[in-house]
């Protein structure tokens, strides 16, 4: 009977001490093991250089690394040759042309000489490489893409040539309402003729200065910072203009027409 008793005196014991948890703390608990375990790993992965997810949230970033440009990335974006023996205008095609193969392929720039020469083809070919044999492998393919421009441009543009040009775009003017060829010309001789354009304000102000009346006050009250910003605004401007200009002609128009069959009917 001692024996029982004491039985039932340890079972009561045990049911007194039982502590009974709900349903919400025990989900409770479960949340905060769970946000600890995330802040410790994101802590970790933060100390080791690991930044793939954002702290303490667990979002996946979508950062990417851009591929460095390949050669064969270079041609597929179809860079012009260059023989030396077309002339200042060829030259200055090549140079545009080679500008927006470097920006489109994301040609870096220690790349840009070495995949630039390998255009060049005939009497060009034979001076490029003479060159590096002259100054060395690492020092002419080292050398910047501005340099390699104007060692070109003083090779296959003979001085007399250059006058010509610096003449013709300090003359240069739009011809009635044709931006975009006056643009390009601009473009074409601005590339030939660097030492006129010390800064890129100075070409801004000489393009502004060959604009129409109707768009060159309002382009210099907008004070464009770079070439590409002042084609833009003047473009706009441009074309807003002459869309007014067409607006007006075509009510002019109907009011004449209105006015003639006016005129005929009495």
């Amino acid at each position: 009977m001692a024996l029982k008793r004491a039985m039932r005196s340890n079972t009561a014991l045990e049911t007194t001490n039982t502590t009974y948890v709900t349903n919400a703390q025990l989900q409770a608990m479960i949340d905060q093991g769970v946000t600890t375990a995330l802040v410790a790993r994101d802590a970790n992965r933060s100390t080791n250089g690991d930044d793939s997810h954002n702290s303490g949230t667990g979002v996946r970033r979508t950062e990417r690394t851009a591929r460095e440009c390949t050669y064969t990335d270079f041609l597929k974006c179809q860079p012009l040759n260059f023989k030396g023996t077309e002339g200042v205008a060829i030259l200055s095609q090549w140079f545009e042309r080679m500008e927006s193969v470097f920006y489109i392929s994301n040609c870096t720039v220690e790349n840009q000489v070495k995949f630039s020469t390998c255009t060049l083809h005939s009497v060009a070919l034979t001076w490029w490489n003479i060159h590096v044999k002259t100054v060395g492998h690492d020092a002419a393919y080292g050398m910047p893409w501005k340099t390699l421009m104007k060692m070109m441009t003083d090779k296959y543009c003979p001085r007399n040539e250059i006058k010509k040009l610096e003449i013709e775009i300090w003359d240069l003017k739009v011809k009635g309402t044709d931006l975009t060829g006056y643009t390009q010309r601009f473009q074409e001789l601005a590339l030939l003729c660097g030492r006129m354009f010390p800064e890129e304000s100075d070409k801004i102000e000489k393009y502004v200065c060959g604009l129409p009346d109707m768009v060159h006050g309002s382009v210099v009250a907008s004070k464009p910072k770079t070439m590409r910003d002042t084609v833009e605004i003047e473009t706009e401007l441009m074309d807003k203009k002459i869309c007014t200009f067409a607006e007006r002609q075509t009510e002019s128009k109907r009011k004449f027409e209105d006015t003639s069959r006016n005129s005929q009917n009495q």
